[in-house]
């Protein structure tokens, strides 16, 4: 099995990596929040073993991003942080376990093999597509025929909802109440204001446009003329 752990003291990673290894894990080791996340996200690991306090990115905040991108590896955590809230934080954040440090490491494994027993979650997807247009949702980047589109925060949310809907109309009162949260229609143009400056950026340097105006209708993804 192969493991990732994410340990910024390097005398306890040296400590955990040899142990595992002499049980028969494959393990990496990463030193901060932001390698570790870029390891978790780029490479299938069957779990990661996370200290909450690092230094980049906290651990917590790793394990958020993952699974906002739809990955969900089994996370058994590290930490000095002992007290109750802070256990419920991690388990809520999204960990499978919970270890205390200092800990006896005949307890690690064990937690470690129990949660490698449990039944994988289903995986999201984390890259959407549609004809030669990519979102890959953990960097939060969006590709067209190979050249990158920088996208504002509720441009890329519009398009994310246009890509997970496969081709379906998305009307302006969907668009709405997704995006911006509205449960009621403010009578403003803000719809039609940020699906230009999208379609823009989307359409305007390539052969075909891809987002199409259904008039009276909505909007949807249409790779045809």
């Amino acid at each position: 099995m192969k493991l990732l752990l994410i340990e910024d003291d390097q005398h306890t990673a040296d400590f955990i990596c040899r142990g595992l290894r002499e049980h028969g894990y494959e393990t990496e080791h990463a030193s901060n929040g932001r390698d570790g996340l870029l390891l978790a996200a780029s490479r299938k690991y069957d779990a990661l073993v996370i200290d909450r306090m690092l230094p980049g990115m906290d651990g917590l905040s790793i394990v958020k991003m993952l699974h906002g991108a739809g990955a969900h590896p089994p996370v058994l955590f590290l930490t000095t942080m002992d007290g109750i809230d802070d256990r419920v934080a991690g388990l809520e954040a999204g960990g499978d376990d919970y270890l205390v440090k200092p800990f006896a490491f005949a307890e690690f494994l064990a937690r470690l093999g129990a949660i490698l027993r449990r039944p994988p979650i289903a995986q999201e997807k984390t890259v959407l597509s549609f004809s030669d247009l990519e979102m890959r949702l953990l960097p939060r980047e969006v590709y067209r025929a190979g050249r990158r589109i920088e996208l504002q925060p509720l441009e890329f949310k519009i398009l994310e909802f246009l890509l997970r809907s496969d081709g379906r109309v998305v009307t302006r009162t969907m668009l709405l109440e997704k995006v911006w949260g509205f449960h009621f229609d403010p009578q403003t143009s803000v719809v039609e204001t940020h699906m230009s400056r999208l379609r823009a950026k989307v359409d305007r340097d390539f052969g075909s446009p891809l987002i199409r105006t259904l008039r009276g209708v909505g909007y949807c993804l249409r790779a045809d003329a």
